[in-house]
């Protein structure tokens, strides 16, 4: 289905895109530990910045963490299933769960946003980044999660859900 290609395409680019960000925060505390320790001048910048670079790493990968089926499972009772039964029940937990929480996650996360451009947020460090773009890309990664979601579910109801065949039954004797 053209709908699960693309949402899966753009969670896929994004998480590799993203994927990259680690090595820019990896580098900057990497400078600011050779900066304190050899030269004894600890930046003033760094602390702050590779806070939001992890925050905005994190939170974006949520889409495509879920792409690749790496959230966390508990598989008590869907374990013992068959694979059909199994689908329908994950079926009925984006339902029920998934697809509200991620609705409310995306609208709150635009309306958090938004008020923090509106202020002109910034952090309270030493030195006073903003805050704005990392509550954006919070509501960026609800979207991106959302839409994920959507594949997800469409699979299971289409029963394109590779990830299930890969589980077997519990054998609980």
């Amino acid at each position: 289905m053209p709908i699960i290609r693309v949402i899966d395409g753009i969670n896929e680019v994004v998480g590799r895109i993203i994927s990259v960000v680690a090595i820019f925060f990896a580098a900057i505390i990497i400078y600011d530990v050779f900066m304190r320790n050899f030269y004894g001048e600890p930046t003033r910048w760094a602390f702050d910045l590779t806070k939001q670079l992890y925050g905005f790493y994190f939170i974006m990968l949520g889409g495509y963490a879920l792409r690749h089926q790496a959230h966390v499972r508990v598989d008590l009772v869907t374990a013992r299933l068959g694979r059909n039964a199994r689908r329908w029940v994950e079926a009925a937990g984006y339902v029920i769960f998934f697809f509200p929480f991620a609705w409310v996650f995306a609208r709150r996360s635009w309306d958090f946003a938004m008020t923090s451009y509106a202020q002109g947020e910034v952090t309270y460090g030493a030195v006073q980044l903003p805050v704005y773009p990392l509550k954006i890309a919070m509501f960026v990664a609800a979207v991106l999660l959302l839409l994920q979601g959507i594949s997800e579910f469409l699979k299971l109801v289409l029963n394109k859900a590779d990830h299930l065949e890969s589980m077997e039954p519990l054998d609980v004797r």
